[in-house]
């Protein structure tokens, strides 16, 4: 099978992310186009793929103007071809209901926003990057932290990807993908 993945960063988790699932799909023997959103993505031709996954992180409620602008403007492919969105947040990680319910939120929006909406959502946990923050950035992530009760060390990262979980979706995304195919 032939994928697009498709991903924006911003401190570098969600690539890490994008490429874990990359090497997942390749262990099927698939054939994974990693792309970054930045990059030119007006050539990409959609009809070459069997399937896509776009991977994105949320920062204040908002996805990456690249990746709003490809789902907007390859919408009605993406609506055609099996696809998802892995959307990257550290709110993702806890359990509280009204972070859930507002993540869910900013995905729904999103597929509103781009008429992507058949996109199959995934939530997946981010990282804490104080090494990647400017001292503003820095400060208010702590008190993010320390807010949600999380543990950070000073100038440690953190990265809270239940990498594992990630695997089982990564499987379950290739086998609806699969079966979309037959």
């Amino acid at each position: 099978m032939k994928i697009l993945l498709l991903y924006g960063t911003t401190e570098g988790q969600t690539r890490k992310i994008a490429e874990f699932v990359a090497a997942k799909l390749e262990t099927y023997g698939d054939s994974v186009a990693l792309v970054d959103a930045t990059a030119s993505t007006d050539s990409i031709d959609l009809r070459t793929y069997d399937a896509v996954i776009v991977a994105a992180s949320l920062h204040a409620g908002v996805y990456q103007n690249s990746v709003i602008h490809f789902a907007t403007a390859n919408s009605s492919w993406l609506n055609q071809l099996p696809s998802a969105l892995i959307s990257v947040s550290l709110s993702a990680a806890g359990t509280d209901p009204d972070d859930l319910k507002g993540i869910a939120a900013c995905a729904d929006r999103f597929k509103t926003q781009t008429g992507w909406t058949s996109a199959d959502v995934h939530q997946i946990a981010g990282a804490f990057r104080f090494t990647e923050y400017d001292f503003f950035k820095r400060w208010m992530m702590k008190v993010i932290a320390w807010e949600k009760n999380v543990k950070v060390e000073p100038g440690k990262d953190l990265e809270l990807t239940n990498w594992e979980a990630l695997a089982t979706t990564v499987d379950a995304l290739r086998a609806r993908f699969a079966d979309k195919r037959k």
